[in-house]
């Protein structure tokens, strides 16, 4: 087989992994928002994990990125995002930019992504693979996300993709009013409680559980200490 024949049966075997990984992962979980699923049918899951876990990308589970920092299974993605209910012109912060994966799923639903992530590799390897997919959309800032990314609010919706303590004032302050915030919430390391805040007023929220998870501690200022 002819080497551009050997990618375009790469190529195809992925979309077939994508496809089958929205179908039994995520359809038949009851995510039903169509632009997500669009998104998770289009992002090479594949780019943002190592190397040598690539055959692995599309399984129902989360996978080792480095630096004790996982990429969450495809299905708690799309849940969480699915709960921002997001729209075209949105403007989102994410706090955690991890492998990238969720803020490149983001940035084809949203206007404007704006993306934090607290260890240096992590953030430049993500902005790196951004750019060589086109995602000109998505911004990525190296810092301590739990302080939020004041210079672009206020934001449409804010996604936290690790867990904290509590909600860090300085993302509610950050968020609109009408805004969404998904957070894994819990006063333990090992558990966490995943929630949406719907800001009503400049101190009033609604708060909505939505599931249990386990997520990698939030850590910086407005989270928890370094260990």
């Amino acid at each position: 087989m002819q080497e551009s024949d050997q990618a375009q049966s790469r190529e195809y075997h992925l979309l077939l992994q994508r496809e089958e990984m929205v179908l039994k992962q995520l359809l038949a979980r009851g995510i039903r928002d169509e632009s997500l699923l669009d998104a998770m049918r289009t992002v090479p899951r594949e780019v943002f994990v190592p190397d040598h876990l690539r055959e692995a990308a599309y399984g129902d589970f989360a996978l080792p990125i480095g630096e004790g920092q996982t990429i969450s299974q495809p299905y708690i993605v799309a849940l969480m995002i699915e709960a921002l209910n997001l729209s075209k012109q949105d403007r989102v912060l994410e706090i955690g930019t991890g492998s990238g994966y969720g803020a490149a799923i983001l940035s084809r639903i949203a206007s404007q992504v704006f993306t934090i992530e607290r260890r240096k590799n992590l953030a430049r390897s993500a902005k790196e693979k951004f750019k060589d997919l086109g995602y000109e959309n998505i911004h990525v800032r190296h810092g301590d996300g739990t302080k939020g990314w004041e210079e672009y609010a206020p934001y449409d919706a804010i996604i936290v993709t690790a867990g904290g303590p509590q909600i860090p004032d300085s993302l509610f302050q950050q968020l609109k009013v009408g805004g969404r915030l998904v957070i894994p919430q819990g006063s333990q390391l090992t558990h966490q409680e995943l929630v949406r805040i719907k800001k009503i007023s400049g101190k009033e929220y609604k708060r909505e559980k939505i599931s249990d998870v386990r997520f990698v501690p939030l850590i910086g200022e407005k989270g928890w200490p370094e260990s």
